[in-house]
């Protein structure tokens, strides 16, 4: 029997004109609130050790963020005994919240800055999330249960079929129609009793992305994930007479999984069942309160009770440099991963959300092949060897994507100084926020994007949770989950989670080939070609170490980049961002529509 305790914490951010973090766009503002966000935690305590597992209701985690709510924790609770390692922060990935609340600059762009508002205010709810449920274990018992959604379950959907179908795993290739059956439609379910049977709370995995609420909806709103949770809560709360029950439904390999499937001929992108997108999020949640509610009520008949020791290891790992082994390559040796890149799919958006147009990445791809071949040339005339291994290596590992910008140096679409990117500001607004950050240096004083990123997994007795810092398709997370199932079932894991957005974020995982076909998750997989091959290999490492004792373990130093903030892009007033603004920039601000307006306008007195 373990200590159990679980809390929910309203965690909800609201300031008119705020910038919602999730779909990249930067009219994407705050107006109002639909739905509370809540961080909910789970407390689970053997006579040795205990781990917390937070779910919160914004698009993911960041290192900024997890390291405020652990300094909070050393400084004010250090007698709880939370540490980096036990401390697993994870999203329900809506993309209706606020942003702002990482140090890296190629998440705040369209924020616009990091924004202390928002990190304090999630920090604090974070933190008194996890006193609360610490304060409140009490003994009881884990029992596991998991069931599959119907076939004809309008609730997800493979966005990149085409992707999906690449891999040697799927056999009959599944035609776009039945893009339903593309997904792992299984719902994995623990469900908390006291000591007396009695349920203290639930927390399931299930894969499927919150973007029920389109860019086009600029309120607050916990998207299908929160309805689900909040339905539940409500159900078991007034079932059993317990206003403390608390619920979360985390995040599976949701990576191109979608919730959406009626095509909208007006907006150019799939919705959901009903044309209100708040409606839409409501009933795909209730599609999978209803499947947690059935897998809940049967655990505690036929489900599995978790019994053994807590365990748990976090480390930190670059992923923008690791070698892979031959026996994930075919056989080809000296292939590496490499520097965190948007490719040109990625900023293309998908089916939920749009992004350039189609006819501006063609340009753009042709560009971004002549500078290729001309760093390649360049490379291979001159007599620098390590120039050579750098550049080649850098193609290589990024081939077949058409690398917009890379993280590392900053460097976007060739130019080594974004500020004189000769790309026109029009193709997407966040260029022109990309060149005023960098006009006035933010651009070369951190990475743009984390490459030094948390990887943990949990032991509790015959389960093991896996955090994994961005989001991985469906194939990817089997593969992933095997590797790891393969080396833990010597110590009697038989179940293994996967928790996306955990801890931090570093765009997708997909195999190797559905990267080869460059849809918007392989132009987002950041470090080329064999990234799941690294995050296999790095899982495998943990799971190795695993097995050994505590004090026989090997300790990796490396920890994650917290910068100093008076190197952080904190928004336009900064060091006369809001001066270097002519009138046509602040348009950044408006909404298509308004900008339409103007631009009529401006036609009319061109006529007169």
């Amino acid at each position: 029997m373990y200590k159990i305790g679980v809390s929910k914490v309203e965690m909800t951010y609201f300031k008119e004109g705020a910038g919602m973090l999730g779909y990249g766009m930067h009219f994407h503002q705050i107006e109002g609130v639909e739905t509370p966000q809540y961080a909910r935690a789970f407390v689970i305590e053997d006579a040795h050790k205990k781990v917390v597992f937070i779910n919160a209701d914004f698009c993911f985690p960041t290192n900024y963020l997890k390291s405020s709510v652990l300094a909070r924790l050393r400084s004010e609770k250090p007698e709880l005994g939370y540490s980096d390692a036990n401390v697993m922060i994870t999203a329900q990935h809506t993309h209706s919240a606020a942003g702002g609340y990482t140090q890296h600059l190629a998440y705040n762009f369209t924020i616009p800055g990091f924004q202390e508002g928002v990190c304090a205010r999630y920090t604090n709810a974070i933190f008194d999330a996890i006193v609360e449920a610490d304060e409140k274990k009490k003994p009881g018992d884990i029992i596991h249960h998991k069931a599959m959604f119907d076939k004809d379950a309008e609730i997800c959907f493979n966005r990149s079929v085409k992707a999906y179908n690449q891999n040697p795993e799927v056999g009959v290739r599944v035609p776009v129609k039945k893009r339903h059956l593309a997904a792992d439609r299984t719902m994995k379910l623990l469900r908390f009793d006291d000591a007396e049977g009695k349920p203290i709370g639930s927390l399931n995995w299930f894969g499927v992305h919150a973007t029920s609420v389109s860019n086009r909806y600029r309120k607050v709103c916990y998207d299908n994930k929160g309805y689900a949770a909040d339905l539940f809560e409500t159900h078991l709360r007034e079932k059993y007479e317990d206003k403390n029950i608390v619920t979360a439904f985390a995040q599976d390999a949701a990576g191109d999984i979608s919730p959406n499937f009626i095509w909208d001929r007006k907006n150019r992108e799939y919705r959901g069942k009903h044309l209100d997108d708040y409606e839409s999020a409501a009933y795909n949640g209730k599609l999978q309160s209803d499947k947690a509610q059935e897998i809940f009520d049967s655990a505690s008949k036929i489900g599995k009770k978790i019994k053994g020791d807590i365990d748990y290891l976090l480390m930190y790992a670059d992923m923008s440099s690791v070698g892979i082994e031959e026996s994930y390559t075919g056989g080809l040796k000296h292939e590496t991963t490499s520097e965190a890149t948007w490719g040109m799919s990625f900023l293309e958006g998908t089916t939920d959300g749009q992004g350039a147009a189609k006819i501006v990445g063609q340009a753009v791809r042709v560009f971004l092949g002549s500078i290729r071949q001309v760093e390649v040339l360049t490379a291979r005339m001159s007599k620098d060897e390590a120039r050579q291994k750098r550049v080649m290596g850098y193609y290589n590992a990024h081939h077949p994507k058409a690398t917009v910008i890379n993280h590392a140096t900053g460097v976007t679409a060739g130019a080594l100084h974004p500020e004189k990117l000769v790309i026109p500001d029009f193709i997407d607004p966040a260029i022109k926020f990309i060149k005023l950050a960098n006009k006035v240096g933010y651009g070369k004083k951190t990475p743009w994007i984390p490459q030094i990123l948390p990887l943990q997994i949990f032991i509790i007795g015959n389960m093991a949770i896996v955090g994994i810092p961005s989001e991985i398709t469906t194939i990817a997370g089997a593969r992933l989950r095997k590797t790891i199932a393969k080396v833990l079932e010597e110590r009697g894991v038989s179940e293994v989670l996967l928790s996306p957005y955990a801890n931090s974020y570093a765009g997708y995982i997909t195999t190797y080939e559905e990267y080869r076909l460059q849809l918007y998750e392989g132009g987002h997989t950041l470090f080329g070609k064999w990234t799941l091959a690294a995050y296999q290999m790095k899982f495998k490492q943990m799971a190795e170490e695993l097995l050994k004792a505590p004090e026989d373990r090997n300790k990796v130093s490396l920890q994650p980049e917290i910068f100093d903030m008076k190197d952080i892009w904190t928004g336009l007033d900064d060091l006369g961002i809001l001066a270097a603004l002519d009138s046509a920039d602040k348009l950044l601000l408006k909404s298509p529509e308004e900008e339409e307006e103007e631009e009529e306008e401006d036609e009319e007195k061109v006529v007169l």
